[in-house]
């Protein structure tokens, strides 16, 4: 029996509620368990369009030998969220360890600023495009780029694409 996949999903206020619940619930149907991380335990945060989610942990729990995956929504949430050392920190490891990292739109900010981007292929909102190419990244306009452990999407037009193609890294597919 294969173990279950533990995933983490990095929120604060005003993510992109479709670029966090869709690859969230997608995952969960391949029966993955994903647990949102935020500034605070406990603490609701709420999505561009009043989605609500709670963080099940905080960035000062995260801890990259205790999951498999990283998911990281778009909005304006990832401009916060890149700003934490802790993250950063639980990116470069997560990337370390070549577990997959799954990243939409803005998303692309938060791995900016762990760098690691350099030499990478990604995609992203092109409204990024300049901050992805300037840390590094070889930037394409494509629903998704995969490179090793990166999977990259730019908008919500792309979800489906994005998901399968996230769950497909984690599950080994």
């Amino acid at each position: 029996m294969t173990a279950i996949k533990q995933v983490i999903c990095l929120i604060d206020d005003e993510f992109e509620d479709l670029e966090l619940w869709y690859p969230v619930y997608r995952a969960r149907e391949e029966g993955a368990v994903v647990r949102f991380a935020g500034p605070e335990k406990g603490r609701k945060h709420i999505g561009k369009y009043g989605v609500p989610a709670v963080a099940d942990l905080s960035y000062a729990e995260l801890n990259a030998d205790a999951c498999d995956g990283l998911l990281v929504p778009g909005g304006w949430a990832p401009d916060k969220i890149r700003r934490d050392e802790r993250v950063q920190a639980f990116v470069r490891a997560i990337d370390a360890a070549g577990k997959p990292i799954g990243q939409i739109c803005h998303a692309g900010w938060v791995l900016v600023s762990a760098k690691i981007l350099q030499g990478r292929k990604v995609t992203s909102t092109p409204g990024i495009r300049d901050d992805m190419e300037n840390a590094g990244a070889i930037w394409f306009d494509e629903a998704v780029v995969v490179d090793g452990n990166l999977v990259s999407a730019r908008r919500p037009p792309d979800l489906p694409a994005y998901a399968k193609a996230f769950c497909d890294a984690l599950f080994g597919r």
